[in-house]
């Protein structure tokens, strides 16, 4: 079947079926469309409450009783589940492209007939359905939400999740803790018709998203698990990158799973095979995958290696930072004489040790000498990819001398900011400081293990997409 997504994430209305008066069930999806400033029509149905007004708009009892003039694009199932065949019916009859079924109640719990009855319904009326047992969709540049606590800022990062609390909280943490906002999210559930290789393939084509992230528990059948690994390989190629958060590892999770979204757990060594042959990224938790996704956003230029130079001020802050990414198998090579002539130019040579790592002493609490190293780094034959490590001060000095020399310096530049108070004054400095940096096209990693787990996918995925690159360019 032929289906144009930009009807589902740019719809032309929207109509909740099973609306209510209260902020959770169908209630809930009103209240998140409102909060966004959903600016176009709204339909909203409940047979209990015909006639009735939520929100100053009329409530119908049916989908067929809108009128031909009414064109809905997308619609929002929230009534019991062996109500869904009745609804779904409805909506095949008035021509509705695509439905998201937030209700419960199918393979999940065992009911696997009743998940194929909607799939038949769907099949007889040529429309799509995201679920059941999921939130749908969300695409803050069009104002259309899962959760009232997000906003319409836009971004480049695309998101697939079977989970829907997932979702919001990936979606969340995106926006607010990485300045990384979401191009489209869509909560797909029990994916008994669109699947995530459905929208992985979306995302191939969407020029809005250049990096995906996926929450996955199982992949259904071979059939979609050679699907998968054919547009996942293809994205790769495409140099956009897919983060793959897999979980069902311990014998709890895998419980967990097949009461969460009816599906089966598949073993690591199928994901790590995944991952060689395609390129993806597997990450273990939200904060591997948030802070990954960040990397792909800021780092815009791949080094030619892995060579790391690091910036500290104190001898066992630089080496802890060295000691970790080196763990990780990262590269912290000697640095040029050059540069160690230079360095030594604008330094004292008390309490500093000029090498990689480099320890600035306290002579590093200058701004301006912390910065000037980071530009010698910039010119070191050996570096490819600078790390500094800041703890001193976040006011406007600082600020402004990193953004003086971010625009003499051509290598990527990372940030290793740690929190050393709970106080809402150093929190709120420190925030505004990490802002500033993001505006500056810079990471700010808050934990030196995800910054060193971020790099190694990073350059993993390099390696993945030139080698690739150059064979298929020569076939």
């Amino acid at each position: 079947m032929n289906h144009d997504f930009k009807r589902l994430f740019n719809p032309r209305s929207i109509a909740i079926i099973g609306v209510n008066e209260k902020p959770y069930g169908g209630g809930f999806f009103l209240k998140c469309l409102k909060a966004i400033n959903y600016d176009k029509p709204i339909y909203l149905f409940n047979p209990r409450l015909k006639g009735k007004k939520i929100h100053g708009i009329e409530v119908f009892g049916s989908v067929l009783e809108l009128a031909e003039t009414h064109q809905v694009d997308y619609a929002i199932v929230a009534v019991p589940a062996r109500a869904c065949p009745s609804v779904l019916e409805e909506i095949g009859k008035k021509g509705i492209p695509y439905v998201s079924i937030f209700s419960s109640g199918f393979s999940e719990i065992g009911n696997v007939e009743l998940e194929k009855n909607l799939l038949e319904i769907a099949r007889k009326y040529n429309f799509r359905i995201i679920g059941p047992n999921c939130l749908g969709i969300y695409v803050p540049m069009n104002k259309v939400s899962f959760s009232w606590r997000l906003n319409s800022k836009s971004g480049n990062f695309g998101l697939i999740s079977q989970s829907g609390g997932l979702a919001i909280q990936l979606s969340l943490m995106a926006s607010n803790i990485f300045e990384n906002p979401i191009s489209k999210a869509i909560s797909i559930g029990n994916q008994v018709d669109l699947n995530f290789v459905d929208f992985l393939k979306y995302f191939y084509l969407d020029n809005d998203t250049d990096v995906i992230g996926l929450y996955l528990e199982n992949i259904k059948s071979k059939k979609q698990g050679r699907k998968f690994l054919k547009i996942v390989k293809k994205l790769t190629l495409k140099n956009k990158p897919v983060i793959i958060w897999r979980v069902g590892a311990g014998e709890s999770s895998k419980e967990a799973i097949k009461s969460h979204t009816g599906g089966l757990a598949t073993s690591n060594e199928i994901w790590e095979a995944i991952s060689k042959q395609t390129g993806a990224c597997l990450v273990n938790n939200a904060f591997e995958l948030e802070n990954l996704a960040m990397t792909f956003k800021y780092v815009e230029k791949y080094p030619p290696n892995e060579n790391i130079g690091i910036v500290s001020v104190g001898g066992g802050a630089s080496i802890q930072v060295s000691d970790v990414l080196e763990q990780h198998g990262l590269k912290i090579p000697k640095l040029n004489p050059k540069t160690q002539k230079n360095i030594l130019n604008f330094i004292p040579d008390v309490n500093t040790i000029v090498r990689n790592p480099l320890d600035l002493g306290s002579s590093g609490i200058d701004p301006n000498i912390f910065c000037e190293t980071i530009a010698a780094l910039d010119n070191d034959p050996n570096i490819s990819l600078i790390v500094f490590a800041w703890v001193v001060s976040f006011d406007k000095i600082a600020i402004d001398s990193i953004r003086e020399v971010k625009k003499r310096v051509k290598k990527p530049v990372l940030a290793l900011v740690y929190k050393l108070y709970d106080d809402i004054d150093y929190l709120n400095s420190y925030i505004k400081f990490k802002k500033e940096l993001f505006e500056l096209k810079i990471p700010v990693y808050e934990s030196l293990d995800l910054l060193a787990k971020s790099l190694v996918h990073f350059f993993k995925f390099k390696r993945f997409y030139e080698r690739n690159y150059e064979i298929n360019n020569k076939l």
